[in-house]
């Protein structure tokens, strides 16, 4: 087999080409069996680039850009490599058209938490169509042309061969052939079919596999919950199918199904300072106005940092070892005494974290009731927040009286929970 470039130069020996591609689907066919391959997408959080909100292709590639992987990581293709073959039904003769379509079209499917059921919607479109297609009779003895690389040219009307594709698809610049195979890849940009024409007879030809490449469009991964999310779409394979390559090419198999898996593994990290997890009250400036002139402050309060790294949403909520018996806050407590009052808990959070209706957090209230969920509009990496601890100036003024030169003790428990459903 001969490489082949868009200039048609030849190019050194190439040994049989292999395709796959990878991606989140997988196929399956009907008829007599069914072939199903796994196509996988992940997404996980990247310090490094907190703005790239995207899914990753896991899947390996197969034909087309496993013989040329450089000409697709330079225009971000996949391809994939099914055993599909098809054979065509009688001899081509003169004028008969070889049509090749690909559905290019966006088709939606539904994907679905395997933990939570929640669902989101997946979007592929086919870009690309190849294969290697092999003749009954060398390509010389079917024109009479001695090179081969012409005779594959006047083998169709056209009078160039298949490294050249007919509009609307789009030539891919390579391919290559043998004295009986052509190897092919083109491009679909739009739902259409491609055709050639056959310019002399051919007994017999088949299409050894069905190589395509795929586009997809994923969800926002900072919306979804962490987990597997799995879901398939159905193409139908020959004459009037999804997938054609010519009215008298029959199909080994009738059906290809994509099966997507969509992985999404989400970073909810709090660093609270060393000591941080003491919280002393006090008011403003400290208690030298009331030791010094008995001027009672307003409140006590006590603002606490801590670094969040979030790509999920989230929710937040207090535990308290003591509750005043109403309400939905925590207290602290004289144990001698028995004597509480109320602390008041909110947050702030940092810049691409906000409220479930946009907004940004800005001091909201925490209970022991959770929180509607934050969301990360980007993924947050080590972001300082703020925890406010506070005691009103109705409780001020009662804990002073009733202190007794007791201290007021209590645990409070914030939690920071990502198991949003």
């Amino acid at each position: 087999m001969t490489i082949m470039t868009t200039n048609g130069r030849a190019a050194q020996p190439l040994k049989k080409m292999t395709s796959a591609v990878g991606v989140l689907m997988a196929l399956g066919m009907t008829q007599a069996h069914a072939v199903n391959q796994e196509i996988r997408a992940m997404f996980q959080p990247d310090p490094s680039q907190p703005g790239k909100n995207l899914f990753i292709n896991q899947t390996p590639n197969g034909g087309y850009c496993v013989s040329f992987p450089d000409k697709c990581a330079a225009n971000n293709m996949f391809s994939i490599e099914l055993p599909v073959r098809h054979d065509s039904d009688r001899a081509l003769v003169p004028g008969d058209d070889v049509s090749l379509r690909a559905p290019a079209d966006w088709r939606r499917l539904t994907v679905t938490n395997q933990d939570t059921q929640e669902t989101e919607i997946v979007e592929v479109r086919i870009t690309g169509i190849g294969s290697r297609f092999v003749l009954s009779h060398r390509v010389q003895d079917l024109t009479g042309i001695a090179n081969a690389a012409q005779a594959h040219d006047r083998l169709w009307t056209s009078q160039t061969g298949w490294l050249y594709a007919p509009a609307p698809c789009g030539g891919s610049g390579l391919a290559g052939y043998s004295d009986t195979s052509y190897r092919f890849f083109w491009h679909t940009p739009v739902l259409a079919s491609c055709t050639k024409t056959a310019a002399f007879r051919i007994p017999a030809m088949y299409f050894e596999k069905l190589d395509f490449a795929y586009e997809l469009r994923t969800p926002n991964p900072l919306g979804m919950s962490s987990g597997l999310y799995t879901g398939s779409i159905a193409y139908t394979v020959g004459p009037t199918g999804d997938f054609q390559l010519g009215s008298m090419m029959r199909p080994d198999d009738g059906s290809i199904t994509l099966d997507f898996v969509l992985d999404v593994l989400h970073t909810l990290k709090v660093d609270i300072p060393p000591g941080g997890n003491h919280v002393l009250l006090e008011p403003q400036g400290g208690w030298q106005g009331w030791l010094e002139s008995g001027r009672r402050p307003t409140r006590l309060y006590r603002d606490q940092t801590f670094n969040i790294s979030a790509s999920s949403k989230f929710t937040m909520k207090l535990e308290c070892e003591h509750d005043l018996g109403f309400g939905d806050g925590c207290a602290i407590m004289n144990r001698e005494t028995g004597y509480a009052g109320a602390v008041d808990v909110s947050v702030s959070l940092p810049h691409g974290l906000t409220d479930s209706a946009g907004r940004p957090v800005r001091n909201v209230p925490l209970g022991r009731t959770a929180t509607a969920p934050f969301q990360p509009g980007i993924y947050v990496d080590r972001k300082p927040g703020t925890l406010h601890f506070e005691v009103a100036e109705q409780y001020t003024n009662w804990l002073i009286d009733n202190a007794g030169d007791k201290p007021y003790k209590g645990n409070i428990t914030v939690i920071w929970d990502s198991e949003v459903h």
